[in-house]
């Protein structure tokens, strides 16, 4: 961007500190981001390479999950906290090209997340987005702008994509998840994807993942790539479908799908289960 960046910034938006949201979205290809975005995005391809290849490999177990939610388990109602900046196969434009009319509620705590999703939805009433954050979710569950479009008393698509290794131990996302599910009705669903720290069954990527955290920490603040129990530990009393907690791309694949990532194949990993 020019140097006037700033300017044209929405107002309210920070442009000196970097963005989780705006730091994906540069690795995705898109153009919502800033100078100090690309310098985060920057470092940490330098570390791991292929990280645009793992980026795509999320959006597109978003999209079969979110598919598989609509179209076979009957879900008709989706919270997407931690949605980020909108880009191509949003969540709304999967299930409603499925079942027309599917409530969508993205909650994002990045105040530039709001501007442009309130934007790109202002003409589709069964869909909004909502500031709040992941660490505290009886703010989310009782937002009244939720609570308009998502009816609690029915099951409900929960959609954790990269958020959860966003948090800090301290925060305890196993619990944050747990909080979450227990208000939702059974048969709700949650698909989450999750930075994974493989250990010493691919010590090449365990390194890359290491030194892919210290420079999370370090610029954002946060990102933590975790062990297979920890990430487990997020399905706890919950039936985890199969294929179960598995690199991105081994999610029931589809013939569209387009990623193929190299050694950050096994630091992203990703699971759906369902509440009985």
């Amino acid at each position: 961007m020019a140097e006037n960046e700033q300017e044209r910034a929405p107002q309210g938006i920070d442009v000196t500190k970097p963005s989780v949201s705006r730091v994906y979205d540069f690795i995705l290809g898109g153009k919502d981001n800033f100078e100090i975005d690309r310098k985060i995005a920057q470092m940490a391809l330098t570390v791991a390479p292929d990280a645009p290849e793992a980026a795509r490999a999320n959006r597109e177990f978003l999209r079969r999950s979110v598919r598989y939610l609509t179209r076979d388990a009957g879900i008709r109602q989706f919270l997407d906290i931690g949605s980020g900046l909108p880009t191509q196969g949003n969540v709304h434009e999967i299930a409603q090209a499925i079942a027309p009319g599917t409530p969508v509620v993205y909650v994002d705590h990045d105040p530039i997340v709001l501007v442009h999703g309130r934007a790109m939805l202002a003409v589709n009433a069964t869909t909004t987005v909502v500031e709040a954050d992941i660490r505290e979710p009886e703010k989310i569950i009782g937002n009244p702008e939720v609570g308009r479009l998502i009816d609690f008393s029915r099951p409900v698509g929960l959609l954790l994509f990269a958020i959860l290794h966003h948090l800090a131990d301290e925060d305890d996302p196993a619990g944050l998840v747990r909080t979450l599910m227990e208000n939702l009705a059974p048969g709700s669903h949650v698909a989450i994807s999750h930075f994974h720290n493989p250990g010493q069954a691919h010590p090449e990527v365990s390194e890359q993942a290491f030194a892919a955290e210290k420079i999370f920490n370090e610029t954002l603040g946060t990102g933590r790539w975790r062990t297979r129990e920890e990430i487990l530990s997020y399905f706890d009393g919950l039936e985890l479908l199969e294929p179960g907690l598995v690199p991105l791309p081994e999610w029931r694949p589809e013939p569209d799908d387009s990623a193929v990532p190299g050694i950050t194949y096994h630091t992203f990993v990703g699971g759906v289960a369902r509440k009985p």
